[in-house]
């Protein structure tokens, strides 16, 4: 099992040989990582719903675009406020950092608590999560590349271009995987 801390607060970015529909072409923020398992939430499928529709307060608290994301699989029925925390964060009851530079939001707490100590916030709903071992099995079937990860991967103004920015970024050959055709075989 590899340290928690060494996949906490990284990218799981899909290669192109995951083809689950589910999973294929995502990046994923990994939130927590440990023995029993894995959490993350996928930060580049915005859906067509308005912030504002589920939680009216925070809509003109969120980074633009103001859409609730699927942030996976798992829990749909649940939001989940994550932001770029700055250094005050630690002085909020309202912001749990997760990592050294990401944590989660309450978002039960008025926004002008919270907006104070972060970078930007961004609502998903559900989750994507591993049972013990089983992203393990997925990193050793290399169906992910771990990349870290920045401020601007959690708020992007382009979601849909998240997959290829974060891998062109990386150089070498992870920049050119990021041109390679939607479809794998036509490569």
């Amino acid at each position: 099992m590899t340290d928690d801390t060494a996949l906490r607060g990284r990218l799981l970015v899909a290669t192109p040989s995951l083809r689950d529909p589910t999973f294929h072409r995502t990046v994923i923020l990994l939130l927590d990582h440990g023995p029993d398992g894995a959490v993350g939430v996928v930060l580049n499928r915005p859906s067509a719903v308005d912030v504002g529709a589920v939680l009216p307060e925070w809509h003109a608290h969120v980074s633009d675009p103001p859409r609730l994301f699927h942030g996976g699989p798992v829990g749909l029925d649940g939001a989940m406020g994550v932001a770029p925390i700055q250094r005050s964060a630690d002085q909020s009851p309202d912001v749990d950092r997760l990592t050294g530079r990401f944590g989660l939001v309450d978002l039960d707490a008025p926004p002008e608590s919270v907006t104070q100590h972060v970078g930007g916030v961004r609502v998903f709903a559900g989750h994507a999560g591993w049972g013990e071992g089983q992203l393990e099995d997925e990193l050793a079937e290399r169906s992910w590349f771990v990349v870290d990860a920045v401020a601007d991967d959690v708020l992007t103004p382009d979601p849909t271009q998240l997959w290829r920015r974060v891998l062109r970024r990386q150089g070498g050959d992870l920049a050119i995987v990021s041109t390679y055709a939607e479809d794998a075989s036509l490569n």
